[in-house]
């Protein structure tokens, strides 16, 4: 029984999260209708998870795992996130200790770098799940602009000055001139929007919410301009992505597990009540095209499929277990096991994973067997990539 322990992780109830979801699953009510956007397991200064001790007792995850270099988090995005980019590790290095000579404290609205690590992300969609993932290719991106009328001035722009001079130009122009260029836009789309004429496979679709959700007064948030250079990517249930740093991205709907560098490190552009500094994310995001790549992981056995990704911080493995079915491993590094449906037995003593108790860790060099215990069951497994140390 040494070596896997249950886990309870951290609720963070940002504006835009849901309000059933997460406490589905860890059933927890929720009277005061607060919503629950994530559920943090992992060892980050801002939600350090708790180990449950066999006797009952309570301590930090960090006092059994000290130098966990990833963060797992179960999202339910009801409300829109902030266009964003997460900086390079070299990067957050150098502009986290000027954030610190500066002064500013880690708790600061104003604060760009809570710590000085990369943030890269692999995110398994839990549902349907639509976000906006790096900037369009040349062809679909001038198809865009030549077809919505209000962005026709742009085309110009691009043909010239090429993606950074497009974002720089619609990142940085005047508030007045952000509102004379979208607001004909939205007179337009919003009625539309209101009458359900609109898809979320669209741009318009969610131009208009996000200035439904976002504006504030007569000012239109710059961050719709986005939604039109961006592409619109919908995942089916078991789809997973990768985002590197300097891949700008905003989730739009819907609930995934992600994975990431243990980092909070997040710089804001729009769509967001949270800080906005724009000059930060033109220095880090990168402004290229890109393909969407869908995953739909590795088999690893009959049971399992394993998402790689090019960083050593983290991979994710999902296991899909019937009643009875097994499958045994020995942890090579720290692992974090997550179920989403169902319920697991973890090992022979009988830990079961399920709604209110979802989540173990697994420490290095524990073996131990997964069981399922009902027709279906999903559990996650978050952990270090041997052939990276």
């Amino acid at each position: 029984m040494a070596g896997i322990y249950r886990l309870k992780g951290r609720v963070k109830h940002y504006d835009w999260g849901g309000f059933s979801y997460i406490p589905s699953l860890l059933k927890t009510e929720n009277k005061d209708h607060r919503p629950f956007a994530e559920y943090w397991m992992g060892i980050h200064p801002l939600g350090v998870a708790l180990i449950e001790l066999p006797d009952g007792k309570e301590i930090e995850l960090t006092e059994l795992a000290t130098n966990l270099p990833y963060l797992l988090k179960v999202l339910d995005v009801k409300d829109m996130l902030s266009i964003q980019v997460h900086p390079s590790k070299a990067a957050a290095e150098i502009e986290f200790a000027r954030e610190n000579a500066e002064g500013i404290s880690l708790d600061s609205p104003v604060r760009n770098y809570k710590d000085d690590n990369h943030k890269p992300e692999m995110l398994v969609a839990l549902s349907d799940f639509y976000l906006l993932h790096g900037f369009k290719i040349a062809t679909d991106l001038i198809n865009i602009l030549k077809a919505v009328p209000e962005l026709n001035g742009l085309l110009s722009i691009f043909k010239q000055s090429g993606y950074e001079g497009l974002y720089k130009k619609v990142m940085t122009m005047p508030q007045q001139e952000v509102n004379e260029t979208l607001q004909p836009l939205l007179d337009r789309i919003v009625p539309l929007y209101k009458e359900n004429k609109l898809h979320k496979s669209g741009e318009d679709f969610w131009a208009a919410r996000a200035s439904i959700t976002f504006s504030k007064g007569n000012d239109i948030d710059r961050g719709v301009f986005s939604i039109y250079l961006f592409n619109v990517v919908h995942l089916e249930k078991g789809e997973a992505l990768f985002q590197g740093a300097g891949l700008p991205h905003a989730y739009l709907e819907g609930q995934n597990v992600e994975l990431m560098a243990n980092s909070d490190n997040v710089l804001r552009g729009g769509l967001t009540p949270k800080h906005v500094d724009v000059n930060e994310l033109l220095k880090h995001v990168k402004c290229e095209p890109t393909i969407a790549n869908i995953l739909k992981g590795e088999v690893i056995d009959k049971y399992g499929v394993l998402y790689k990704t090019p960083v050593p911080d983290f991979e994710l493995s999902v296991f899909e277990l019937g009643q009875n079915e097994v499958v045994t491993t020995t942890a090579a590094s720290t692992a974090i096991l997550l179920t989403t449906e169902g319920i697991v037995k973890v090992d022979n003593e009988g830990i079961n994973l399920e709604a209110g108790r979802p989540a173990a860790v697994i420490l290095p060099g524990t073996f131990y067997a997964l069981t399922g215990l009902t027709e279906k069951a999903t559990i996650f497994r978050a952990s270090v990539p041997i052939h990276n140390g």
